[in-house]
């Protein structure tokens, strides 16, 4: 047996445990040895039965002089009594509806108990501690080999019928079994100078720690080991980027000009120098890889024009790609219309089956069919292509792709750009890759930046349009909706218009499957909140509702009439891309705000004050808890959205955040990419040591590590 063996093959594991350790992801005896505690129990106050207190914790040992069970009648509760005996006196243990107990405790029988010391009508008792029979040897009480009392006990993370104790159960003969089978792959220099913990005796004082500060030095080993493995990972996939061949696009200076004069704003400052960033490494024979940040509204999309107009006058093609479909259009809207002078062949492809798709040309927009379209593409006549991720599937391909710009999507490799090309560019030895330009409007905290995109250089707008006015933002408890109900029909009076944003609401009742239940339930919310909205508060306003599960011409037409003015107040999802340029809304209202994070509550507030008018955001809450109340507090006093990113993350970690807990990264680098000085620290290391050893030449297992690890995680 191995690490590599699968779980099936571990003795005591049958079909029924078998499909529950699946369910979470646990598929070999790896998996299982990495699977860590959550916390630690300190069951090691063993004290004698004389010595105990009533409400205090402990550990107590003793001989059985009696167990059964009885029934309570007026409850109908199965209890299980026993009185324990050491040589200091005898205690009442009880336990709750585990008459099986009597089957696997009896009378003579030693045993270790670990629980809370209670009292009520049957006096002083032991309230359904933790249990094991305690070993004679000898005639001795063997006290070395507990496994759940007498000691430091691991908590695991628990999903239905796999319990702690079950897990303690399986893990204790595992690890001795493969105590000399567990290689080391972290270089010697690394745990020489960090006086780490050998990987094998880690992952022992991991799971049975002699001490709490025994537990915690060995997962301070892993939380490294996760982080540079991470590190490793990105700084490879540079490397390897950069062997990569691009095309150089020079920087055409008079074109951008007469770009900027078009314009009907002037530039930020922020914004000419990510320009410029951009620019110079289109110059360069390899391909960009570069994020660009910034809030709702900071002007990305205008940066990403002017680098799809260089490439186009040098004579490539640009593939622009979003999220939704939603989105997708008003790209292939502010495209069209910042290009309109340039004369620059626009297209837009929908991933739906209604083969009808709009071509710009010669300023008409044109409707021909997906063939045609399809054809044009490959031919190199379509300049621009702006979708959704559609553009790569398989019968999308380009003559002369030299730019890919994705909107909310960081990740997107060397794979998927090399799959929207045709054939490698002539008289070259090497394939073209595309250059990449993704853009967020979620601002990403330092240690997230140099991890998990640290193969991405960052470029960020920290400097909103001039003319723009702060968005008040205000926590609306229960007793002052009416009033902020009022302003808002107020504001539809003027002219101006509202959003309104629900939160998911979850229903464990549900019959449909959990993943397409959450979606349903939203649309459920969303229902709900409209029909309030409709018929109770604004009932004469025009009202309209958006969701993911209408088709995608409704929801097109319900976002055009919101644009246009033809509807008062907009009822949305939270899911569903509401960021089509609407100048004329002045108010969102957030339903649940306690429900959101903080930097996805700055998107939504983002989605006003995209004009010169004074906006105003309303954050709904019932929630009264102290936490709830800070929290939404912090985003009334921030308004830059990389401030309250690091206290998002600082708060719920980056699972919640970005998504990356599909990822496949271990809970504990998961947990520790909170920690700037350790991700500084892990990533470089993996930088001096891929400097030395690019290919890791030198060390076998940690490459073979590496390269596991690298399956497992989708970064991108």
């Amino acid at each position: 047996m191995n690490l590599d063996t699968p779980i099936k093959e571990i003795p005591r594991i049958g079909p029924v445990f078998l499909k529950k350790l699946q369910r979470i992801g646990i598929k070999t005896v790896e998996d299982l040895l990495f699977h860590f505690p959550h916390r630690y129990e300190d069951f090691s106050d063993i004290r004698p039965i004389s010595k105990i207190k009533v409400n205090e914790t402990c550990c107590l040992q003793g001989k059985i002089l009696e167990i059964g069970n009885l029934r309570t009648w007026k409850k109908r509760i199965i209890l299980t009594e026993a009185i324990v005996e050491d040589k200091t006196g005898a205690i009442k243990v009880i336990w709750f509806n585990q008459s099986y107990l009597t089957q696997t405790l009896k009378q003579g029988d030693w045993v270790c108990l670990a629980g809370k010391i209670s009292s009520g009508k049957k006096g002083i008792y032991l309230s359904s501690p933790a249990y094991e029979k305690i070993p004679v040897i000898n005639d001795k009480l063997s006290m070395t080999n507990l496994t759940h009392t007498g000691g430091i006990i691991p908590v695991y993370p628990e999903t239905e019928g796999l319990s702690s104790r079950w897990l303690r159960y399986i893990l204790r003969p595992l690890l001795i079994k493969l105590k000399n089978e567990i290689p080391e792959i972290l270089p010697l220099e690394i745990i020489k100078k960090y006086n780490f913990l050998p990987r094998a005796q880690a992952l022992w004082r991991v799971h049975f720690p002699d001490s709490i500060s025994s537990a915690q030095k060995a997962k301070e080993r892993f939380s490294f080991e996760g982080l540079f493995l991470i590190g490793l990972s990105v700084l490879k996939e540079r490397l390897k980027l950069n062997k990569e061949k691009a095309p150089a696009i020079p920087f055409n200076v008079n074109l951008t000009k007469e770009f900027v004069a078009s314009l009907s704003f002037k530039l930020t400052d922020a914004q000419r120098k990510c320009t410029w960033q951009i620019f110079k490494d289109l110059e360069k024979p390899r391909p960009m890889s570069r994020l660009l940040e910034g809030d709702v509204g900071s002007g990305k999309t205008v940066i990403a024009v002017m680098a799809a107009l260089n490439v186009v006058r040098a004579g490539y093609q640009v593939a622009f790609m979003a999220p939704t479909e939603i989105l997708a259009k008003q790209h292939f809207q502010e495209v069209t219309k910042l290009l309109r002078p340039f004369k620059i062949k626009i297209a837009f492809l929908t991933g739906k089956e209604d083969k009808i798709i709009s071509l710009k040309l010669k300023n008409e927009i044109l409707e021909i069919s997906r063939r045609k379209l399809l054809e044009k593409t490959r031919k190199g006549e379509i300049d621009i292509l702006i979708g959704t991720h559609s553009l790569i599937q398989d019968k999308v391909r380009f003559k002369n792709l030299a730019l890919c710009i994705v909107d909310e999507q960081h990740r997107f490799g060397v794979k998927q750009r090399a799959h929207l090309i045709q054939s490698p560019m002539s008289n070259t030895q090497h394939r073209i890759i595309p250059h990449l330009l993704s853009m967020t409007a979620t601002p990403i905290p330092r240690t997230l930046a140099l991890t998990v995109y640290g193969d991405l250089d960052l470029s960020i707008l920290d400097e909103m349009p001039k003319g723009r006015k702060k968005i008040i933002t205000r926590v609306i408890p229960p007793k002052e909706r009416e009033e902020a109900y009022n302003f808002a029909k107020e504001q539809t009076k003027f002219g101006n218009q509202v959003f309104v944003i629900c939160p998911r609401i979850e229903s464990g009742k549900s019959k449909i499957k959990k993943e397409t239940a959450m979606g349903w339930d939203e649309v459920k919310a969303v229902k709900e909140e409209y029909e309030k909205l409709s018929k109770k508060i604004f009932p004469d306003l025009k009202i309209e509702m958006l969701h993911g599960k209408m088709k995608a011409k409704e929801r097109e037409k319900i976002m055009k009439n919101f644009k246009n003015k033809k509807i008062d107040i907009l009822v949305s999802t939270s899911v569903v891309e509401v960021g089509v340029d609407v100048p004329g809304a002045t108010v969102m209202i957030i339903e649940g705000a306690e429900r959101f994070g903080l930097a996805q509550l700055h998107q939504f507030r983002g989605r006003v004050g995209r004009s010169n008018l004074q906006s105003y955001c309303f954050l709904f809450t019932d929630s009264s808890a102290k936490r709830t109340r800070q929290r939404l507090e912090a985003i009334v006093k921030a308004d830059d959205g990389f401030e309250l990113a690091q206290k998002d993350l600082e708060i719920r970690g980056p699972g919640s955040l970005y998504g990356v807990k599909q990822w496949g990264i271990p809970d504990l680098a998961m947990e520790n990419l909170k920690d700037i000085s350790l991700v500084e620290k892990t990533r470089e290391e993996a930088k001096e040591l891929l400097a030395k050893d690019p290919e890791l030449k030198k060390y076998p297992s940690l490459k073979e590590r590496l390269e596991k690890f690298q399956k497992r995680i989708h970064l991108e």
